[in-house]
């Protein structure tokens, strides 16, 4: 049984979220796949010890999805492992008024892992061209513009290419980006939404604003499927991993974040003949002890 996924939903070529998976039917039983998981947690906290010893390059993991797809959960189990020194997660909210007055990208910037680090983006400068292109209004707390008018083609055309070059500049200076999308589908969410009202544990996660969201889950289907179309690109790739079955997303994710790694060629720091010197001299003077 094949059990690395890591490739089976990269985004290639033309994408269409109609004919994108929302459920796991292979043969990996969730037993298995928790098996699994625990296996792949052990190799992604070497990787990251590795990453944050090489110290030259760094990487972000960007996930979107749509509400109670699993990002809170996932980013829970995938880096519970880690050494929390050299993991950042940063969940993005809706903008402030300092924000606002800067361009879209200002604080995803202040938000980028340093060499070393893994960062996270819980949701991300994404939410640019998804909730906004669904709620264009949303844009006009922006300084720049003044009506809704403002928001034809070339706008959103603008906006993808100011998204293409952002990652292009990141993947140029030391960091790797992948791109994650929970795609869950209606009912599965419908599901899920109701488990936070009927389980009072889970009650705090619901929000009545979630609602009218889940009205317009086609227009944001519409939303994510133009811009992963535009911004998939093998610097930056995006993959579209089934969610209605949570266990396996979080396999999936954790074998792409594995297998990225792996690729960044990372290397343990290599002493000069100096350095080995002392290191000897060191190791005599505590056996001396």
């Amino acid at each position: 049984m094949d059990t690395n996924f890591s490739d089976d939903f990269l985004v290639k070529g033309k994408f269409s979220i109609k004919k994108a998976a929302t459920e796991y039917n292979g043969k990996l039983t969730k037993e298995e796949g928790g098996q699994l998981l625990i296996q792949e947690k052990e190799k992604l906290r070497e990787l990251q010890e590795k990453l944050y010893a090489d110290g030259s390059q760094s990487l972000l993991v960007i996930l979107q999805a749509m509400d109670a797809a699993g990002k809170d959960s996932l980013i829970e189990h995938v880096f519970g492992g880690v050494n929390p020194q050299g993991c950042n997660v940063t969940s993005f909210k809706t903008p402030s008024s300092k924000e606002y007055a800067h361009d879209f990208l200002w604080r995803h910037y202040l938000a980028l892992p340093q060499k070393g680090m893994i960062g996270i983006f819980n949701r991300s400068h994404y939410e640019s061209v998804l909730v906004c292109k669904v709620h264009p209004e949303y844009n006009l707390s922006e300084t720049t513009w003044s009506s809704v008018k403002d928001f034809d083609d070339t706008f959103w055309k603008n906006r993808y290419e100011s998204i293409r070059n952002f990652e292009k500049h990141l993947a140029q200076n030391g960091t790797t980006v992948v791109k994650i999308f929970l795609n869950v589908s209606k009912n599965e969410q419908k599901k899920r939404l109701l488990d936070r009202i009927n389980e009072q544990e889970k009650n705090w996660k619901f929000s009545a604003a979630d609602l009218p969201e889940r009205a317009l889950f086609p227009q944001y289907m519409e939303a994510y499927e133009a811009a992963i179309n535009e911004t998939s690109k093998d610097h930056a790739p995006w993959y579209v991993l089934p969610a209605d079955n949570k266990w396996f997303a979080r396999v999936a994710a954790i074998q792409i974040i594995i297998d990225t790694l792996e690729r960044m060629n990372l290397k343990y720091p290599q002493l000069n003949e100096r350095d080995k010197a002392e290191l000897t001299e060191a190791k005599k003077t505590l056996e001396s002890e």
